[in-house]
């Protein structure tokens, strides 16, 4: 009996499927119960988790290869935000009875291309059967020069708040993706509609920008709940508040569309999930140095306002007046 034979089903199915992306020599090529990563020497590690579960992230019918990814980028973007450099992931997998070899094999091919693309090679993980849904968690661990991970605190009044890339296009993709009529009402054409869906879809967390965070920002996080709550959620740990101009906020071409159609999805842009894109405080006299440092890692950046003695987060619309929100961000309790 060859030593193929012996192994059990899961054995075999986790050497065919991940066992090629168990490139670090601290994985043991997936053989042990666990693996090892050092730091670079003079580095801090940095650990975040999060998994993304079936009709909650994304559809049963999404391509098996974007939802592996989703699951890797969604970890990748808070790394981004802390200002760290990806080292490895760990996976666990919960599938129901139907999940097969062909959609094993379309994940794994996915979570491959961004293993690679990110340079986070996979270093474990567990595989279990579910009665349902699908659920990914992924284990991401990073790496800063010592003390100088970013954190949510330390934003100071006088700062000036950042954001990356655009925002709400997401939150308007999921509306399109459950009601697609909605693209004839916002009047989008179809490359502002495949625009929207590919944002919900698959994430493009801005770890080209993590460098550029860790050297001028005094507090970040990524958007992955909605601007409004996710950045009151950075002004209320650091202790100060912030007054935010709404129509400096950047939006696609699409979501443009969009709000002109229906200005209510202006609200959805503005608390909706799943940008991750990076909301960031800078000290006023590093602002220029951050706006440079982005256009070197050519993601676009946008100040959007400032960060102000006192509590709370005022959005204020294009009259100077304050907005009002439904609720801040999305929220899964």
């Amino acid at each position: 009996m060859s030593d193929q034979d012996k192994l059990s089903a899961e054995d075999r199915l986790i050497a065919r499927h991940f066992g090629p992306l168990a490139t670090h020599p601290g994985a043991l090529g997936l053989t042990d119960d666990a693996a090892f990563v050092s730091p670079p020497p003079g580095h801090d590690l940095v650990l975040k988790t999060d998994a993304i579960v079936g009709g909650v992230h994304f559809f049963a019918e999404d391509d098996a290869s974007t939802v592996a990814q989703k699951a890797l980028r969604v970890n990748l973007s808070d790394l981004a935000a802390k200002g760290a450099k990806p080292l490895g992931f760990l996976v666990s997998l919960a599938l129901p009875q139907d999940i097969g070899d062909t959609w094993l094999g379309r994940f794994s091919s996915g979570l491959r291309a961004d293993a690679e693309a990110y340079q986070c090679p996979l270093f474990g993980g567990d595989t279990d059967r579910t009665p349902g849904p699908v659920t990914v968690s992924v284990a991401m661990f990073g790496s800063v020069p010592h003390g100088t991970m970013v954190r949510r605190a330390g934003a100071k009044p006088g700062d000036r708040v950042f954001v990356s890339g655009t925002i709400g296009d997401a939150a308007l993709g999921l509306v399109l993706r459950k009601d697609d009529n909605m693209g004839a009402d916002w009047k989008l054409t179809d490359e502002q509609r495949a625009h929207l869906l590919s944002r919900y879809l698959l994430p493009q967390p801005r770890n080209a920008l993590a460098e550029a965070v860790r050297m001028h920002a005094s507090a970040s996080m990524d958007i992955s709940d909605g601007l409004a709550g996710d950045l009151t959620k950075l002004a209320r740990v650091s202790g100060v508040a912030a007054q935010i101009d709404a129509a400096r906020v950047p939006l696609s071409d699409a979501a443009r569309a969009a709000v002109a159609a229906d200005p209510a999805m202006l609200e959805t842009a503005l608390t909706g999930g799943d940008d991750f894109e990076i909301v960031c405080a800078v000290p006023p006299a590093q602002a220029d140095s951050f706006r440079a440092a982005a256009f070197a890692a050519q993601v676009p950046v946008t100040e959007i306002g400032a960060v102000a003695a006192g509590e709370g987060v005022v959005f204020r619309d294009a009259r100077g007046a304050p907005m009002s929100f439904k609720r801040l961000s999305f929220s899964h309790f």
